[in-house]
């Protein structure tokens, strides 16, 4: 983790005058995945390394929860809050008491809901390009199979009161759809962001399609569900055996770096989390410190997808393969 601390930019030092009588309020919906885990370290190191103290609340994936949290950090005091949301509705209301109380916010990757009124520092990937990337790989991968039918793709799909579970499944179907003589209709199978609702849906998915020949995971964080349910159907194999699915993902954990390198997954969309932390921490104390109280900016990732075919060039711009070597 100590890598992660040490790409904070340089510029956080130009805070250290008067970071430390500021206080930020950092409120997350859970830290259920290595992304939001390692996100979460990126900034708490960060902050700490500012002498700026933190106050720190999980929601434990409760919406009203964090509403009421945040309305605690607000009634201390905070100079500025940090959230990962449960969902866009939920960032929209929390972004508008901010507004309310004058408090600076800064949104970690999960985005207010389009129709959002209110002002806030929204540091986001661009979940649709980012898929976009990672399944033109996956249909490359289809396309040379040379199958004498069409290519039978699933995906599986985040919780839809996500704004990146909605981008992601975009990028998805961009492609898709794109290539209507290489793809039947796609599979869909919800997962709600739930491990155990993942395998169960796509368990049964399975059975009653055996024959799939492709699977992009909203997110990386469950590869592990998708080699359960594929070891069950003796399908669970690397690139090159017969047996072999495509496998892609989105998040860029360390999982799917492994992964990656055993050739059981083709590609990944990589979020940059070094520089999402980066710019959320960066824009918070930027707006802290010249007293603006309701900065208003969207700071976008472009990110890239990792593939084996530029795995040997690109291995260490993804966050993952960074912890991996850690390990």
């Amino acid at each position: 983790m100590k890598k992660i601390a040490g790409l904070i930019t340089l510029s956080l030092a130009l805070f250290l005058g008067s970071a430390a009588a500021q206080t930020v309020c950092f409120a997350y919906q859970d830290l259920e995945t290595e992304f939001w885990v390692a996100g979460h370290r990126a900034m708490i190191d960060s902050l700490n390394e500012q002498g700026v103290e933190v106050i720190e609340r999980n929601a434990n994936e409760d919406a009203n929860r964090q509403l009421e949290q945040i309305r605690d950090c607000i009634a201390q005091g905070v100079d500025g809050i940090i959230i990962i949301a449960q969902d866009g509705a939920s960032a929209i209301t929390i972004i508008g008491e901010a507004n309310a109380a004058d408090v600076p916010i800064a949104v970690f990757n999960r985005p207010p809901n389009p129709d959002n009124p209110n002002n806030a520092i929204v540091v986001v990937a661009d979940n649709v390009s980012i898929a976009e990337q990672a399944v033109q790989h996956l249909a490359d991968e289809a396309a040379a199979l040379g199958l004498d039918r069409k290519v039978q793709p699933l995906i599986m799909v985040g919780a839809l009161a996500d704004t990146n579970a909605i981008g992601r499944r975009e990028g998805f179907l961009n492609i898709i759809n794109a290539n209507p003589d290489l793809f039947e209709e796609p599979i869909e199978v919800p997962t709600n962001w739930d491990a155990n609702t993942a395998l169960q849906n796509l368990e049964s998915a399975l059975q009653a399609n055996p024959d799939v020949d492709m699977i992009f995971t909203s997110s990386d964080f469950l590869f592990p569900q998708i080699r359960a349910a594929l070891s069950q159907i003796g399908r669970w194999a690397p690139k090159g055996d017969p047996n072999h699915v495509i496998l892609g993902g989105l998040d860029g954990d360390v999982t799917a770096c492994r992964l990656m390198k055993e050739g059981y997954v083709d590609s990944t969309g990589v979020q940059d989390l070094f520089f999402e932390a980066d710019q959320t921490v960066t824009a918070l104390l930027e707006a802290i410190e010249s007293g603006e109280t309701q900065p208003n900016q969207q700071i976008d990732d472009p990110g890239f997808a990792l593939t084996q075919a530029n795995i040997g060039e690109r291995e260490m711009d993804m966050w993952g393969c960074v912890l991996l070597a850690d390990q």
